[in-house]
């Protein structure tokens, strides 16, 4: 088996940092984002390369109006009330910021393009470690977001844990529904599943300092690790940081890490995970855009050399089967 190359997107909006950012604040990146991922898809398009969208059940709809109904009775208590995205729902003063919050014809677009798959990112942005929240709740929040993708003719079979909150105990409640995988973290401490308050300035200066030199390994996996157990870890290798006009004397060394890892991959028939939010890069599109290029044109080579392959996490997750049940 040759090395894979898999790509996952967590497709949010402005739902997935309006407890972090104002609109304002953020404001440039919402409003670049549609044009970001129309490039990223032309450019995943030209290389061949699949990749999963673990989109928000919030997104499918129209508008606020649309959504309403739709909203599942049991929804999470959290500790932190401004945690809640059913909170924000209530609270926010709706009108002329509908594009930062809903964009069912950007699902529409990406599922025209070959090798592209619709996951799940939970129905509301749910926190699955934060304290007042309950598994019922989640299958809750679950349910919804796998009955909307339903609604629109996508059975999910991939789903992304929103803040990367992995809760191993939530996991039966994911085969529940029929999704056979998700994306893990990787190993080191500063990358294991917090709760909002732990992620101090330590743990994101470690992520940033790993983003640019070796500080972790190369995160990249066997597809046995993979096929251990259901629903399937199929974990990230590396975040692929946004441009930033302060670092960008060091996107040398930035490319330098991931393209070291993806060969790692591929030379050891192994996995390479990486994995972005669209909104990412909704500002600097065009600086983005020519990193990611490098990045993909380096896949390819990869994949003239040592037959790397590019498969998106459902595509994973059926080999991963393969494996499992022999």
């Amino acid at each position: 088996m040759p090395g894979i190359f898999t790509v996952s997107l967590d497709l949010e909006l402005y739902w997935g940092v309006r407890d972090v950012r104002s609109i304002q604040d953020y404001e440039e990146n919402l409003r670049g984002e549609r044009q970001a991922i129309r490039e990223m898809l032309a450019l995943f398009d030209v290389h061949g390369v699949h990749a999963t969208w673990a989109t928000l059940g919030f997104v499918f709809f129209t508008d606020i109006a649309e959504l309403r109904p739709q909203l599942p009775r049991d929804t999470p208590a959290y500790t932190k009330p401004q945690l809640s995205s059913y909170r924000y729902i209530d609270e926010h003063a709706w009108g002329g910021d509908d594009e930062y919050h809903f964009a069912p014809e950007m699902i529409d677009l990406i599922r025209g393009y070959p090798g592209q798959e619709i996951g799940t990112h939970t129905f509301s942005h749910y926190y699955c470690l934060e304290d007042g929240q309950t598994i019922d709740a989640f299958r809750a929040d679950l349910r919804a977001a796998v009955d909307t993708a339903k609604a629109h003719g996508i059975d999910v079979g991939s789903l992304v844990f929103p803040r990367n909150q992995g809760n191993p105990a939530y996991l039966p409640v994911l085969q529940e529904f029929g999704i056979q995988c998700y994306r893990g973290n990787e190993s080191a401490p500063f990358y294991r599943p917090k709760i909002h308050g732990q992620q101090n300035a330590l743990v994101r200066g470690s992520r940033l300092l790993d983003a640019y030199f070796n500080v972790t390994g190369y995160n990249t996996h066997t597809l046995e690790e993979c096929a251990r157990s259901r629903p399937f870890n199929i974990p990230s290798s590396r975040f692929l940081r946004p441009y930033s006009p302060v670092f960008a004397w060091l996107d040398g060394l930035r490319l330098r890490r991931i393209k070291r890892a993806m060969h790692h991959a591929a030379v050891n028939q192994q996995l390479f995970h990486l994995w972005w939010h669209p909104h990412n890069f909704g500002a600097h599109v065009e600086q983005n855009q020519r990193f990611l290029a490098r990045v993909l044109a380096y896949y390819a080579e990869l994949r003239q050399r040592y037959g790397m392959q590019s498969l998106n996490m459902g595509e994973v997750s059926a080999l991963l089967e393969g494996l499992h049940a022999g």
